[in-house]
């Protein structure tokens, strides 16, 4: 349990989830795909296989320019857990990228919460992110793969409108730290704009 002498930290805040769900499933995903699933327009208001595939499929798209074959057994959606953590912390960071988490965020946040069935310690964890999130620098030197950059790249993304100039440089930096290529961040952009 989380308290002023152990606070939660990304690692052990989704190894606290997991010892609390039986089925083994993973906070740090149920977590990443629920925040996509509270997006209530464009693209992920019509996600139907799940917030992780319409990462994996928008980083795909961005970085090969075209859809999996349905045989292709691709990295792009293999995202373990160590990842989705990461994913995550870029969602909450981009999310407060502009210094503030707004009433249609927070209510988001709080649905996303509720959908994950974070415990007490997942929340404890959330508060802690957003009130001290993780740097570009934090999110982006552990990634060493293009694809996972792409996912991640893509989540954060995913996360926001990016409706101010903060949240848009925030974005910019973390491609730029992730490696993502211009090009790919435009088509992701561009697939979120439509």
């Amino acid at each position: 349990m989380a308290d002023a002498e152990n606070p939660v930290d990304a690692r052990n805040f989704a190894d606290s989830q997991n010892q609390a769900d039986p089925k083994g499933a993973s906070a740090a995903k149920n977590m990443v795909d629920a925040l996509v699933r509270t997006r209530r327009s464009g693209l992920a208001a019509s996600a139907a296989l799940g917030g992780l595939a319409l990462i994996a499929g928008l980083a795909f798209r961005a970085v090969r320019g075209g859809e999996p074959a349905k045989a292709e057994n691709t990295p792009f959606t293999n995202v373990d857990e160590d990842e989705a953590r990461l994913m995550l912390r870029a969602m909450v960071a981009a999310t407060v990228a502009d210094g503030s988490v707004d009433a249609a965020e927070r209510r988001r946040l709080d649905e996303a919460v509720d959908a994950a069935g974070l415990d007490r310690d997942g929340r404890a964890w959330l508060e802690k992110e957003l009130a001290d999130p993780a740097s570009v620098d934090e999110i982006a030197d552990p990634v060493t793969d293009p694809e996972a950059a792409a996912r991640i790249y893509a989540a954060a993304r995913l996360a926001i409108d990016a409706d101010t100039l903060q949240e848009r440089q925030f974005l910019r930096m973390l491609a730029e730290a992730l490696d993502v290529p211009e090009e790919a961040r435009g088509r992701v952009d561009r697939e979120l704009a439509a």
